[in-house]
């Protein structure tokens, strides 16, 4: 299977340096610092990708289930909030909200939230991601 990866490099100290994250593969350079990770600053930061990450893998993961299942999707658009937070041993990421909404004619409601819970168990980012609380709002358009 692949190996991906991505590299970051951080200039300073944590509140006034800055740094720049760049994807392997190219699609995305972008420049991240204490304000845009700990306040609201211009640039990106960590959980941002984390959440694109999850998103993407996500919706691949769930609208491979419903093909598998006879169900193929028009669309599977999902959001993913990732929660950074300040507590006694420093920043945590104690939870990721899912919000997913899909187009899957002809699916009852029932099947598609057992479709959409396993593909939150299943696919690899959630895996990786176990440490957190990963909640789902799934709906059907």
């Amino acid at each position: 299977m692949a190996v991906r990866k991505s590299n970051a490099e951080w200039q300073g100290d944590l509140k006034s340096g800055s740094g720049r994250m760049r994807l392997g593969s190219g699609a995305y350079e972008g420049a991240f610092s204490f304000r845009s990770r700990f306040e609201e600053g211009d640039g990106s930061n960590p959980e941002e990708l984390i959440a694109a990450a999850h998103a993407g893998c996500f919706s691949m993961a769930l609208s491979n289930m419903l093909a598998e299942a006879g169900h193929a999707p028009e669309s599977v658009r999902t959001e993913a909030h990732v929660h950074l937070e300040m507590g006694a041993d420093g920043p945590s990421i104690p939870r990721i909200e899912l919000v997913t909404v899909a187009r899957v004619p002809g699916l009852s409601e029932a099947d598609f939230l057992r479709h959409a819970e396993a593909a939150k168990a299943g696919c690899p980012v959630s895996k990786v991601l176990a440490g957190a609380e990963i909640s789902l709002d799934a709906s059907l358009q």
